[in-house]
């Protein structure tokens, strides 16, 4: 299938996240999920999560991405798979194998947000296109910075957030981006919700000629 001509899953995305899957997006044909709705249902499943389920297939199923910098990458590609139901009771269903052995699942959570499961449910992004957002957003930056730096654990609250912004697109949970005069920054927190463990905290600082990537609508 050709990204370039879905305009039914670029139309969801800013310019640059549009143009950022155009470029390097494949799309795979998806499966079809909605000959399973009607078993789906009679298992007990509810009516509103099957149908988002099928939406997101039909939107996303086949695309594959380059990886992101957290989460040994992400998903492989986006496939709707199996439904679990959380430990708090939520459903859930799975949006695509990881790129390695990590010891969670990339799941779509209530209300659509896309985050990791271990047990224990984590929503990263409120909803999917946010997380390609931020695949975007990380992608440029990596291209354009001048410098990149690291923190993790407690080195990360010596980020200096007063003077930045966060960047809405990404539709962040416990993972965001701020942006700032020739600033980005990308704090990821998942896995610390999901372990228990404040060392996992990840943020990486970008610097240089980037003020024209801390507006994700610009193309």
């Amino acid at each position: 299938m050709d990204v370039r001509s879905d305009d039914a899953m670029l139309g969801r995305l800013t310019p640059s996240a549009s143009g950022f899957v155009y470029s390097h997006g494949v799309r795979t044909e998806p499966r079809l999920l909605d000959q399973y709705r009607e078993d789906w249902i009679g298992h007990g499943i509810p009516v509103e999560v099957v149908d988002r389920a099928v939406a997101i297939q039909r939107l996303w199923g086949g695309l594959v991405l380059p990886p992101g910098p957290f989460y040994d990458g992400g998903p492989r590609y986006f496939d709707v798979g199996g439904f679990e139901r959380s430990e708090s009771g939520e459903w859930l269903f799975e949006v695509g194998p990881s790129r390695t052995a990590v010891p969670y699942g990339f799941m779509i959570g209530p209300e659509g947000a896309f985050g990791i499961d271990t047990g224990r449910w984590v929503p990263l992004h409120g909803t999917i296109e946010g997380w390609i957002e931020s695949l975007s957003l990380a992608h440029d930056a990596f291209v354009y910075a001048e410098r990149v730096t690291r923190y993790t654990g407690t080195r990360v609250e010596t980020i200096d957030f007063t003077e930045l912004e966060p960047i809405e697109v990404v539709a962040g949970i416990t993972d965001r981006w701020w942006r700032g005069d020739g600033v980005l920054v990308a704090c990821c927190s998942g896995e610390v919700e999901a372990f228990d463990a404040p060392q996992s905290r990840v943020a990486l600082r970008f610097t240089g000629d980037l003020n024209w990537l801390a507006n994700p609508g610009l193309p």
